[in-house]
């Protein structure tokens, strides 16, 4: 099958290509060479070093070469065979498809027709099959051309339909990340704000902590030098335990006692020092709320206070609270409506 070889590599086809279409049609012809190179274009040549030519395939057989071969083409076809019992003497040449009236040289190339049409009627004919003049190989390589073509633009279609395919799948995926990133980025926009927020709110508090220390500590220095004036002149003082305080003594002291009475506090502001250190704590509770609800605040401030181990004192005026003191409410102690208290436990 040199000249089918030869006509195939004229063609333009890849000479590792022809050798494998050749071979896997078992050198059957110059179209089953063809059909297979067009079947198989895209997919990579085999390692054929060793695979035999006529390996699983039919080797082409010429009906006039032995009377055998006749007779084996009649047990694997179907169809009726013309000519059987009239012209015994006349030579058959080929082998001729009753269906479709192809005209084959040899059994191999009648087999191959018949896996690929699925006909099953055939006949033995002295017809001979004359081998391809160059116009017919020309015109072969014209269809040839033709059918990859075809081919090659089916298959950039498809390609095409493909790549539009995948790349609106990209572009759908791009649009949802960046949707998913925008929404990220808001949520954390959202926890800077509140974030922010709440450290306004805490510099707010320290500030008035701060203010409310500076303001208490003004009013310790006043008092502390008011007494020590007082001790000097010789003049009686809440302090010095005095019964009958002079009338200008018990109406500075009872200034700050009386008002209270004269308005109603719903709610008691306290800043409560603490004796362990640090900045003060400070809470608002309801004026008829006790004590003891401030000791248990305190306690709730560090899990080593135990609320019964509380106990509260007053600067100004200088005063202790009892235990007994603890039930009484804010208002009933004076507390109202802002104190401030040193705690101790």
């Amino acid at each position: 099958m040199a000249g089918d070889k030869d006509t195939l590599v004229g063609m333009g086809f890849d000479l590792a290509r022809v050798e494998w279409a050749l071979k896997a049609t078992g050198n059957r012809g110059l179209q089953p060479a063809m059909d297979h190179i067009l079947e198989h274009e895209g997919e990579s040549v085999p390692d054929l070093s060793g695979v035999s030519e006529s390996k699983g395939r039919s080797q082409p057989m010429d009906v006039d070469d032995d009377d055998d071969d006749v007779e084996a083409l009649k047990g694997l076809v179907k169809g009726a065979v013309a000519g059987g019992s009239e012209g015994a003497d006349v030579e058959a040449k080929s082998i001729k498809c009753s269906q479709c009236g192809k005209v084959f040289k040899n059994t191999a190339l009648a087999n191959y027709h018949a896996e690929k049409s699925g006909h099953d009627q055939f006949e033995e004919s002295i017809e001979e099959v004359k081998p391809l003049t160059e116009e017919e190989k020309k015109q072969k390589l014209e269809e040839l051309r033709a059918k990859m073509a075809e081919k090659r633009a089916r298959k950039a279609e498809e390609d095409a339909l493909e790549n539009k395919a995948n790349e609106n799948i990209r572009r759908k995926t791009h649009k949802d990340l960046n949707k998913l990133r925008e929404e990220v980025q808001a949520k954390e926009i959202l926890k800077e704000v509140e974030a922010k927020k709440r450290e306004k709110v805490e510099e707010a508090k320290a500030r008035a902590a701060v203010k409310a220390q500076i303001e208490a500590d003004k009013k310790a220095r006043a008092d502390k030098a008011a007494r020590e004036k007082a001790i000097r002149e010789g003049k009686p003082f809440p302090d010095a335990g005095q019964s009958s305080p002079t009338p200008a003594a018990a109406a500075a002291a009872a200034k700050p006692a009386q008002s209270g009475p004269s308005k109603e506090f719903k709610e008691t502001r306290l800043q409560i020092r603490l004796a362990s250190g640090g900045a003060p704590i400070t809470t608002a509770l309801p004026s008829e709320s006790p004590l003891r609800e401030v000791a248990e605040f305190v306690a709730s401030q560090s899990p080593d206070i135990d609320v019964d181990s509380v106990s509260f004192s007053q600067a100004f005026p200088r005063k202790t609270f009892s235990a007994a003191e603890l039930s009484k409410s804010l208002k009933d102690l004076g507390l109202t409506p802002s104190a401030v208290l040193l705690a101790s436990w």
